[in-house]
């Protein structure tokens, strides 16, 4: 089942922050957003999170459509904010308490939440102890409760150190089997270790989109690529 994005449009005054963008995400990929700051890929995030409402276009996902069928959509994604907000006076195991009360219907309990994400060293501890990679744990524990088909993730690894961003890197892989996984980021090398598929916005619009083995076999260098980008 994918996910389908046709002729996508926002606007931010006389700004065109999105330029008719149109693809297609597939179930098992996991999908790097790459591209510049101020590229569009967090309004895109937002958009297809479903917390900006005021867009042109079609984003349809098993016969729901956005923004029509909002609700029915948000039970199908887990969504994480690049500022993973957090109540860090709460502890870990009670803050996801805390946050599965707003999930309905089946999905993973609190125990096998923190199994899969590598919590049960922390549960007891308060999350402003935590260090970022495990706060970012947390976030993404809090994001998939409901067992969601899509996972949206913005810059997740930003801010941590290799060992973190290893640790991150490795959890996200364990969680995209049978899911649809988008990956926004600015850093070039983690798309490239993340991802089998990658998508370039700049000034709002795809300048690429291809499996990282088709851009590997076309010899396309997406360092230069994004180099020039960037300058």
């Amino acid at each position: 089942m994918s996910l389908f994005v046709k002729n996508l449009i926002k606007n931010y005054s006389s700004k065109k922050a999105l330029d008719k963008i149109s693809f297609d995400l597939k179930e098992s990929q996991i999908i790097g957003l790459l591209g510049p700051n101020g590229a569009g890929k967090t309004t895109l995030m937002k958009i297809l999170s479903g917390s900006i409402l005021d867009w042109e276009g079609t984003i349809k996902y098993k016969g729901f459509s956005l923004p029509k069928d909002i609700n029915k959509f948000k039970q199908k994604i887990g969504y994480l904010p690049e500022n993973n907000p957090l109540y860090k006076e709460m502890y870990v195991k009670e803050y996801l308490q805390f946050c599965k009360q707003f999930y309905k219907g089946n999905g993973f309990t609190i125990e096998d939440l923190i199994r899969k994400t590598g919590l049960e060293k922390c549960e007891k501890q308060k999350i402003k102890e935590l260090s970022k990679g495990y706060r970012q744990r947390v976030g993404i524990a809090a994001s998939i409760f409901h067992n969601p088909d899509i996972l949206f993730l913005d810059e997740p690894t930003t801010g941590l150190d290799p060992n973190q961003t290893l640790e991150i890197r490795n959890l996200i892989k364990s969680l995209a089997k049978n899911k649809i996984v988008l990956i926004s980021s600015h850093i070039l090398q983690e798309i490239e270790a993340m991802c089998n598929r990658v998508i370039i916005l700049n000034n709002g619009e795809i300048i690429l989109d291809d499996s990282l083995l088709k851009i590997q076999k076309k010899n396309i260098k997406l360092e230069k690529l994004f180099n020039r980008l960037t300058k």
